[in-house]
């Protein structure tokens, strides 16, 4: 056990049952702080399941959120808790983990704590900070104003909410050419699957449900600043993709970028406007702006610097990894580095606790893969040998429904993700889909001036 093992807990860590050392263990175990309970978070927090400490997760929501099936909640395709996992439910397994529902708002190094929102003090002997990171609008006025981002449950909630009340406006008006305008903002795999998910939602679920809303008068329009979609995918599966979403009748307005928001419209870069009654952003993503104040070296775009032993930079014992961290190597903001990050950081503080030395970083590419549509997916798998399997149409729809089912936190989650993905594609069901809808006011004409309450 370390030195470190006896460093008095501070009182205020009492507020939160942190002083009562686990059964077996008279002295106080050294304490590993977790703040953020996202894939790197959990990794991290799992892979010190049987090691010699107490660990503290911090997040500021009561759950994880599987965030690569969140636009299936958004498009009415999946309920919210199928892709949220309650945090506390960690300790089922794991009995050295305690679950605090905070923020971070400040890290005092030298004196190994932090202070939370509630003004709260947390000692720690070691501290891992994989607290994700919020939308990138990158500037662009009104962005933030009238885009919807979609990067936790609320949001992919309100995007729904949204959805429906547009549909039931159009509904009622008697303009045979109102209905509802989507343009999705970014050519990413997030951008490509919310908008292959729009539009088989309207060809197949809502074309029999408001036969109200003619033509064409529900558009889904993707705008990407470069020249194509998908970019870190081989020029094969984006050819693939894009043909694919213009079988769905999705457009695509690619080489411009967004100049600016407005309430009903996206001006692009090249003077063009897009109605819009719904702008979805899906463009970037950035650090919290409260990281500033958590005393860690940054770099221009306000991620904290690690080294590839997941450390961050200058200090000792405070490890960093996800979204929010970037290492000398430089690795994608994605599920799988984060995952790998969090794991090999439980590993380096187990290492820290025997004494020996830390291990680096040595990130395995496993691929990466989009859905379209219903039996229309993309993915590029990278074998053992450094030969990527690339796959598409139904086999890549496969192998992405398995990976994204595997890959959920619980039975229960992978059980309800599964019946409502197969009862959204699967044959017979994708014929008849009922979408999941939320509260929606009801939609009445405005009054006449003048005729009272």
């Amino acid at each position: 056990m370390t030195e470190s093992a006896h460093i008095p807990v501070h009182p205020e860590d009492e507020d939160y049952g942190l002083e009562t050392p686990l059964a077996g263990h008279p002295e106080p175990l050294p304490h590993v702080v977790v703040v953020g309970g996202g894939f790197a978070g959990m990794a991290a927090v799992k892979a010190l399941k049987d090691a010699p400490v107490r660990i503290t997760l911090i997040d500021r929501r009561v759950y994880n959120t599987f965030q690569p099936l969140l636009y299936q909640v958004a498009t009415g395709g999946l309920n919210p808790g199928d892709v949220t996992y309650f945090l506390r439910g960690l300790r089922l397994k794991q009995k050295n983990v305690h679950v605090v529902h905070e923020h971070l708002v400040e890290a005092d190094h030298e004196a190994k704590k932090i202070r939370l929102l509630n003004d709260h003090w947390i000692s720690y002997d070691y501290l891992v900070v994989t607290a994700g990171v919020t939308t990138n609008f990158f500037g662009t006025p009104g962005a933030k104003e009238y885009a919807f981002p979609m990067y936790s449950r609320s949001q992919a909630l309100r995007i729904r909410d949204n959805l429906f009340i547009r549909l039931e406006k159009a509904a009622k008006s008697k303009r045979l050419d109102e209905g509802l305008r989507v343009v999705v903002v970014g050519g990413g795999a997030t951008g490509v699957e919310v908008a292959g998910a729009l539009a088989e939602l309207r060809t197949a679920g809502l074309a029999p449900a408001y036969p109200e809303i003619h033509g064409d008068a529900f558009e889904v329009k993707v705008v990407q600043r470069g020249g194509e979609i998908l970019k870190s995918f081989a020029p094969k599966l984006r050819k693939y993709a894009a043909k694919e979403l213009s079988r769905r009748g999705v457009s695509l307005h690619l080489g411009a970028g967004v100049a600016a928001v407005e309430r009903d419209a996206v001006v692009l870069t090249d003077g063009k406007r897009i109605h819009a009654d719904l702008t979805v952003w899906s463009a970037g993503v950035r650090p919290h702006e409260e990281v500033v104040e958590w005393g860690m070296p940054q770099d221009e775009g306000g991620r904290i610097k690690i080294g590839d032993d997941m450390q961050v930079e200058g200090l000792p014992g405070v490890f960093a990894a996800g979204d929010i961290a970037v290492s000398p190597s430089d690795l994608p903001q994605l599920a799988q580095p984060a995952i790998q990050g969090g794991t090999l950081i439980g590993r380096n503080i187990e290492a820290l606790l025997a004494g020996r030395p830390l291990r680096e970083l040595r990130y395995v590419d496993k691929g990466t893969m989009a859905v379209i549509g219903r039996r229309a997916a993309i993915a590029e798998i990278n074998l053992p040998g450094g030969t990527p399997l690339r796959l598409t149409k139904g086999t890549a729809w496969l192998v992405w429904l398995f990976v994204h089912i595997m890959s959920l936190v619980g039975p229960r989650n992978r059980v309800t993700t599964l019946a409502g993905l197969v009862t959204r594609y699967g044959f017979p069901f994708h014929r008849r889909p009922i979408p999941i809808v939320g509260d929606v006011p009801t939609v009445r004409p405005p009054k006449p001036a003048g005729s009272g309450t």
